[in-house]
């Protein structure tokens, strides 16, 4: 399973992510997963800049619950000559009298390199930074 690896982000959700259901709202994993692939754009390319421009499907297989400890996996799908394409896999960890590790989510999102103009440009391999 994924979590053998260091995972981008590893958080607990709490009272205030959740919704009238209980459950934690689906944004905010959406927003945890943008930012765990940008991690990965940048741990990738040592590049200081990214903007998302696309998110590709996101099916939420099991709900996220107050308390569990969540993991963002981030890797590198494939890298252009702007963009670059990164996969995130979302688990938890439910707590309790046994942990439990389920998979939540996952999502390929796509970012384009930017320079200080907010321009595109050309992603660089880290020899070149």
């Amino acid at each position: 399973m994924e979590s053998k690896r260091d995972p981008a982000i590893r958080i607990t959700l709490l009272p205030r992510d959740t919704n009238s259901a209980g459950t934690i709202f689906g944004g905010v994993i959406l927003s945890y997963i943008d930012m765990a692939g940008a991690i990965e754009a940048h741990r990738h390319t040592g590049m200081p800049r990214f903007v998302t421009v696309a998110m590709r499907e996101v099916i939420f297989h099991k709900p996220v619950f107050v308390g569990d400890l969540v993991s963002f996996y981030a890797e590198t799908v494939s890298v252009g000559k702007t963009s670059i394409t990164i996969r995130v896999i979302v688990e938890t960890e439910r707590v309790g009298s046994t942990t439990e590790v389920l998979r939540v989510t996952e999502a390929e999102v796509v970012y384009v390199a930017v320079d200080e103009n907010r321009q595109k440009t050309r992603i660089r391999s880290r020899d070149e930074s």
